[in-house]
């Protein structure tokens, strides 16, 4: 079946703006231009499409989608398993928040108590399950299992304050890169405070800091399309420019 860009996006739930962006950036292409010069999409379109939108619910960026998508060696079938996998994860995320949320009621109503820590858990095992859909495979595969599991029971140990600390100390390590994104200068003040902020908001996960791991870390955040696609959404090039600071504030920089 073959459709015009208003149908399409009338079934798949999206404005027929968004499509023509699609079409405009090529991540979404129509099979061909009628000779009224209308867009029309063909099933393979309509697949591709159903694969875009899994991918925008799960965060990935549209860079990133699109070298996905137009790799040669690019596997549907697999990519929708890897799809279930990821939605199954999210799914675990969330029945722990309902859970947490249901706890919270009873223990307004008076019905059962709740520990300061209890209160926490499940927004520390969302935390712990994110990271691991995203990144886990590559981190365990460069720093190894054990290091991943001493750092996901320290992230799920931590206190009340604690948590609420890494959480304002993730807030500003953000805010102060892009600050100091503005100078160009990665070994300006302001970069180096936003390293040295970095190195304490990692510490919060880490059983044992090295300069030679962080500045490790921030080479991955460019070398990982995935690291660089987070860091650069919003500003290409901060990963780069983190990497930079970093390996200056580690003593690393070649």
């Amino acid at each position: 079946m073959e459709y015009t860009v208003q149908k399409l996006g009338k079934l798949a739930g999206i404005s027929t703006r968004t499509l023509r962006y699609y079409d405009q950036i090529g991540i979404l292409k129509p099979a061909r231009v009628s000779s009224s010069g209308y867009r029309i999409y063909g099933q393979a379109e309509v697949d591709r499409l159903q694969q875009i939108l899994f991918y925008r619910e799960l965060g990935v960026s549209l860079e990133r989608i699109k070298e996905i998508v137009t790799d040669p060696s690019f596997d549907g079938a697999q990519a929708l398993r890897q799809h279930r996998e990821q939605l199954l994860d999210k799914r675990k995320q969330l029945d722990q928040l309902i859970a947490n949320v249901e706890k919270t009621i009873a223990m307004h109503e008076g019905r059962i108590t709740m520990t300061d820590k209890e209160k926490f858990e499940g927004f520390k095992q969302k935390l712990i399950d994110e990271n691991e859909a995203k990144y886990g495979e590559e981190i365990r595969e460069k720093y190894g299992d054990d290091a991943v599991n001493k750092s996901n029971a320290k992230l799920k140990n931590m206190t009340p304050e604690q948590y609420e600390e890494l959480k304002r100390l993730e807030a500003e390590v953000k805010d102060t890169l892009a600050e100091a994104f503005k100078t160009g200068d990665p070994a300006s003040d302001i970069a180096q405070k936003a390293a040295d902020l970095h190195k304490r908001w990692l510490t919060y996960y880490w059983s044992e800091y090295s300069k030679e791991a962080h500045a490790n870390l921030a080479q991955m955040y460019v070398d990982d399309e995935r690291f660089k696609a987070y860091y650069d959404e919003k500003q290409p090039g901060l990963a780069e420019f983190l990497r930079d600071a970093v390996h200056i504030y580690t003593g690393m920089k070649k």
